[in-house]
């Protein structure tokens, strides 16, 4: 005879507990507690109200990343005249020159890279703004993977810095970063802003936690 299905136990959080964990420090005080007794930092307890940080953030991040791939990253001067090249088609030249590596190494960092930590933030946002929240611990990593590689997604300015200060020959040849280089880095800043606006503590509370929506 098998045993019936029991309910599992909920997962022991701070809040449960009757406890608060400092957010500069990480001591772990009693709930009712404002400064930290260690640090001195005020402690603030965690509520959806700043997923609208979040929100506010990730729009700029998305609003700068639409001129970023429709204007120009690099503009090339030789003799025999101008050339301007988006990130897509800088990939594409790159790929039709033989360089397989460098344009899939560019076109994961420029594209994979900052789509994908759109969709991770913005689906880190709806599941613990929602009164349903499925597996905290999955949420908390893909959490330190956004945090992880959003330094990373900066390759293309990088790139572009580099190639701006080396190749300056004058009137024979000259490379100088597009209007695109600024809005990539204004989107990348914006959606690394909006991560750390995310308060992680969210993802271990359950229904029962939260303040009324």
């Amino acid at each position: 005879m098998s045993a019936p299905n029991l309910p599992h136990p909920p997962v022991l959080t701070a809040q449960r507990a009757g406890v608060v964990g400092c957010q500069h420090c990480g001591k772990v005080s009693p709930a009712q507690t404002t400064i930290c007794p260690r640090c001195g930092g005020t402690i603030v307890l965690p509520t959806t109200a700043t997923l609208q940080k979040v929100w506010a953030w990730l729009f700029a991040g998305l609003v700068m990343y639409v001129p970023a791939n429709v204007l120009p990253m690099l503009v090339t001067s030789t003799i025999n005249g101008t050339q301007a090249n988006t990130i897509l088609g800088g990939v594409v030249e790159l790929a039709l020159h033989g360089d397989i590596g460098v344009a899939l190494i560019v076109f994961v960092a420029s594209i994979v890279i900052p789509v994908a930590k759109f969709v991770a933030i913005a689906y880190l946002a709806l599941a613990v703004g929602t009164k349903r929240r499925a597996g905290g611990h999955r949420h908390l990593v893909l959490y330190e993977v956004v945090e992880f590689i959003g330094r990373w997604s900066m390759i293309d300015v990088f790139v572009v810095a580099i190639l701006s200060a080396l190749v300056q020959l004058g009137f024979v040849a000259s490379i100088h970063p597009g209007p695109a280089a600024v809005s990539f880095a204004l989107s990348v800043a914006f959606t690394m802003l909006s991560a750390q606006s995310f308060d992680p503590r969210l993802i271990w509370r359950g229904p029962e936690d939260r303040e009324p929506q």
